[in-house]
């Protein structure tokens, strides 16, 4: 599968908020820059995929996308998602937009509550919204993406510079049937690349872009990887929650070979660890010592405070939703090494 997603020298000097002739500079001076897919009259066109990934490494002004994901649900995936993005935020002065792609809606209704997640659910403002679009006629789509994403979101006052692209429990009709989407007037709509062409036009206005994903390797997931730079596992100590991560590995690797890109995997999260139980001890050290993705050395006990972190009700700080007891200082811990491991 080609991408064809292509750009020329105005839009690189747009992605990276300079001039055209500072992009015409980097081409004749780098000798890493990307190679043009062809060199029309009008100037050289390339790949944008290549291009951000160059920007990324010169520190240019792009987005870093990181895909939350687990084959098992309740293992700490979208508290993870949230709470690395209120971090961001709040601690490291980054902006954030999460993309939420589960069904389950959690990190919606975590980030806006659960009265205003209803008002965008019945206006239609959701992505569930921007998935039926791609099965329906043109005329008839009706996704509007200023309408959706949600600016500013979170029940902490600390956390000013978060967006939200929300979710739907009408998710969970549309993800099979995306199988059967119209390939378009030039065969070129694919059903993994409905989210990309959405974000396009926003994705680089952000930092960082965390995407939380449901718990299978659908194509509504498939489209949360096909935009990401690289993915974090949260998982459980357990038989049955790290059972799935080979499969996972498995899976993306060989759909990053499909698509001709690399996704990362980035590390395995360590969540709802008790230290007590000889089972978790021991698959943490199995993890460290044998496994298909690196481990975090962030670790993510068990705490009845975090589980209630899920309730949406106004506060003023992050160590009051997330707890006095080192838990805010674990997933502000968590969250550096999630940088340090995507810079």
């Amino acid at each position: 599968m080609e991408d064809l997603d292509l750009i020329g020298l105005f839009e690189i000097a747009e992605m990276a908020g300079v001039s055209p002739p500072a992009v015409a500079n980097w081409r004749n001076r780098s000798a890493d820059f990307p190679r043009p897919v062809v060199e029309l009259k009008s100037g050289p066109v390339f790949r944008r995929r290549e291009v951000r990934a160059w920007l990324k490494r010169r520190s240019k002004s792009v987005a870093t996308i990181i895909a939350t994901i687990n084959l098992k649900g309740g293992v700490g995936k979208t508290t993870t998602t949230v709470a690395v993005a209120e971090m961001l935020s709040a601690e490291f002065g980054k902006k954030v937009l999460v993309i939420d792609l589960d069904p389950q809606t959690n990190a919606t209704v975590m980030l806006v509550g659960e009265d205003k997640w209803k008002e965008l659910n019945d206006n239609e403002h959701t992505l569930a919204r921007l998935f039926q679009d791609a099965l329906a006629d043109p005329a008839d789509r009706k996704f509007d993406l200023d309408k959706t994403i949600q600016r500013k979101v979170s029940n902490v006052a600390d956390v000013r510079k978060v967006d939200l692209l929300p979710s739907s429990l009408d998710l969970i009709d549309v993800q099979d049937r995306l199988a059967s989407m119209p390939s378009g007037k030039f065969y070129a709509a694919n059903p993994v690349d409905v989210l990309k062409k959405a974000t396009k036009p926003i994705i680089d206005e952000y930092d960082y872009v965390l995407i939380d994903c449901p718990p299978n390797l659908g194509i509504i997931t498939l489209n949360g990887l096909r935009i990401a730079d690289g993915y974090i596992i949260p998982t459980i100590p357990d038989i049955l929650s790290t059972y799935g991560i080979p499969q996972i590995v498995k899976r993306v690797g060989a759909f990053a070979g499909e698509i001709g890109e690399q996704i990362e995997p980035y590390g395995i999260v360590i969540s709802k660890y008790r230290a007590q139980l000889k089972l978790h001890t021991n698959t943490v050290r199995r993890l460290r010592k044998n496994s298909d993705a690196p481990v975090f050395d962030t670790v993510v006990s068990e705490s009845g405070h975090i589980a209630e972190a899920a309730e949406f009700t106004e506060l003023s700080t992050l160590r009051q939703k997330y707890g006095y007891q080192g838990q805010f200082d674990t997933y502000r811990s968590l969250t550096a090494e999630i940088m340090k491991a995507v810079a």
